[in-house]
C-alpha cells in the first residue's frame, strides 16, 4: 500500500470515529460552565473570543470583572463601541494595590451578587465573570457560594469564569476547563505591558 493509500484508510478511519463520537453526543439542554485557568496568559483574552462568537449568533452577553478595577483595557473600549455587552467592571484593582481586604471581600461580594442577578435573570445567553477565581484563591468568596450561584443559574445562561488558581471543586463542576501554561513571558525580561497585546 502507497503511503497515500495508508493516509486515505487512517484518516477515513478518523473520520468515522469522529461521526460516531458526534452522533451519540447529546445537547444538555441548559448552558455549559467554563473555566479558564492557569499561570500563563490568555485566560480573560480566551473569555473575550467567546464572547465574539456568541455575539455573531446573536446571544446576549454580560460581563463582570471582579479585579482589575477601572484600567482601560482594548477589550473594553471595543466592546463599548459595539454597545451590544452589558458591562460590569466592579473591582477595585489588582489585590497589591488595593491592600484592603475588608475593601475587597466588599467589592467581590457586590460583584458576585450582581454577576448572580444576572445569572439567573434569564436573560443573557452568556456570562463571562472575569478574574473570579482570583477572588476566590484570596477568599473574598468562599467556593460553595459560587457553585450555589452557578447551579441557581438560567439555563439558558453559560459563564466562562477567569483567573488563575481556581478551584478543584469549581473545576470539577465545570462542564469545560482549559489551562494556560506559561513558557515564556516578556515581562521576567523587562518588557513592559503593551497596549494592544496585553491590555
Amino acid at each position: 500500500m502507497s503511503d497515500e493509500d495508508t493516509h486515505k484508510a487512517e484518516m477515513k478511519k478518523l473520520q468515522a470515529e469522529q461521526r460516531r463520537k458526534t452522533s451519540e453526543a447529546t445537547d444538555p439542554d441548559r448552558g455549559l460552565v467554563l473555566v479558564h485557568t492557569g499561570d500563563g496568559k490568555g485566560k480573560s483574552s480566551s473569555a473575550f473570543g467567546v464572547i465574539i462568537r456568541a455575539l455573531g449568533w446573536g446571544h446576549k452577553v454580560g460581563v463582570v470583572q471582579f479585579i482589575k478595577g477601572k484600567w482601560i483595557t482594548g477589550e473594553r473600549q471595543f466592546f463599548d463601541q459595539l454597545g451590544t455587552v452589558d458591562w460590569h467592571t466592579m473591582g477595585d484593582g489588582f489585590t497589591w494595590d488595593t491592600q484592603d481586604k475588608a475593601q475587597d471581600i466588599a467589592a467581590a461580594v457586590a460583584a458576585f451578587d450582581k454577576a448572580s442577578a444576572m445569572m439567573t435573570s434569564g436573560d443573557y445567553d452568556l456570562l463571562v465573570l472575569d478574574e473570579i477565581n482570583i477572588a476566590l484563591r484570596y477568599d473574598y468568596l468562599s467556593v460553595d457560594t459560587v457553585l450555589d450561584g452557578l447551579k441557581a443559574r438560567s439555563n439558558r445562561t453559560s459563564v466562562v469564569l477567569t483567573g488563575r488558581d481556581a478551584k478543584p471543586a469549581l473545576c470539577d463542576y465545570a462542564d469545560l476547563v482549559s489551562e494556560m501554561r506559561e513558557v515564556k513571558h516578556p515581562f521576567k525580561a523587562g518588557i513592559k505591558a503593551q497596549r494592544g497585546i496585553d491590555f
